[in-house]
């Protein structure tokens, strides 16, 4: 849903005093590549006051580094979801009233939080957006008391997005074509029907047997796919989709092609539902990720914080 469609006023973002974060290994090192274009376009920006840097050195660096970050008034990611989720998971650690504001430009494999908040895809068209943000306050979502900003997801969905990981460094591919490919091919080998006990919203457990489970703050997943189209991430809820199993292939592959636009809702095979609280138990653990990064389990306690994040958004940002 466009920000015009909201009812929601938007506030035109003042940067103050900014904090980059760098993640110099993301998009096979360009996001290094591009820090002295970040830091120029910041520091040009009308309401920046000070930029500052800092490059993360190895995974979870992000979490600390943004719990660090009390005395700035913005927080700017360079790179992918990866680096998003851990500094919204460092900011979620801070006192509201000391949290610093988050922005993204994108330079990542996927960028589907950056989707979410309206950015162009090129991170140098997103650098020429920072002077004309406007600020939104965004819901986050938990998983056992892990913070996430854009997607959560259990089974084949989530199964593709690990894989990506390393079929990524192998060919060289990134975003929607390097998802398709991880697709075919767990789609081809491991479409394994996962049997889970579902609560929503405090209901009874209901047992499913399903294909893949996601959880969605935002729209889209796996670079742009768009399995939850209608999710707004300004409503406090979150939006679920599953696909039961068994389902040939294909079937699999006929749903799978038709959730790049959304065209799966609909499906027979497919559900769609919102809530405030899920609660998941697998009968054995399954392919787990949250905003692209593994998580390990069985049972998993899913809510949402609303309004819970100030972010910098584009025009185009959906929610």
């Amino acid at each position: 849903m466009a920000e015009a469609e909201q009812g929601r006023p938007q506030v035109a973002a003042r940067l103050g005093s900014v904090l980059l974060v760098v993640n110099p290994t993301a998009n096979s090192g360009r996001a290094r590549a591009l820090e002295s274009r970040a830091f120029a376009a910041l520091s040009a920006c009308d309401t920046t006051r000070s930029v500052e840097v800092r490059r993360t050195r190895a995974a979870g660096d992000g979490i600390a580094i943004a719990r660090s970050a009390a005395t700035f008034d913005t927080v700017v990611a360079l790179g992918g979801d990866g680096i998003a989720h851990e500094i919204v998971g460092g900011l979620m650690g801070l006192d509201a009233a000391v949290r610093p504001a988050f922005a993204l430009v994108p330079c990542g494999s996927g960028n589907d939080f950056a989707r979410t908040l309206g950015m162009a895809l090129d991170p140098e068209q997103a650098l020429g957006q920072l002077n004309n943000m406007s600020e939104r306050t965004f819901d986050i979502g938990t998983c056992n008391g892990e913070r996430f900003c854009e997607t959560l997801s259990f089974g084949m969905d989530a199964a593709i997005a690990l894989d990506t990981v390393e079929r990524r460094v192998r060919t060289g591919k990134t975003g929607t074509p390097l998802y398709m490919a991880s697709g075919f091919d767990q789609m081809l080998h491991h479409r394994t029907p996962r049997m889970v006990a579902l609560s929503v919203d405090g209901s009874a457990p209901e047992r499913r047997c399903v294909l893949l489970f996601a959880v969605q703050i935002g729209r889209t997943y796996g670079g742009g796919f768009a399995i939850c189209p209608d999710a707004d991430p300004t409503d406090g809820l979150l939006d679920l989709c599953w696909a039961k199993a068994p389902v040939g292939l294909a079937r699999t592959a006929f749903v799978f092609l038709s959730a790049k636009d959304g065209h799966h809702v609909g499906n027979p095979y497919i559900t769609l539902r919102r809530a405030r609280r899920v609660v998941l138990e697998f009968d054995e653990e399954p392919p787990a990720q949250v905003d692209g990064e593994r998580i390990r389990g069985t049972r998993f306690e899913i809510g949402i914080e609303p309004a819970a994040l100030r972010v910098l958004c584009a025009g185009t940002a959906r929610g």
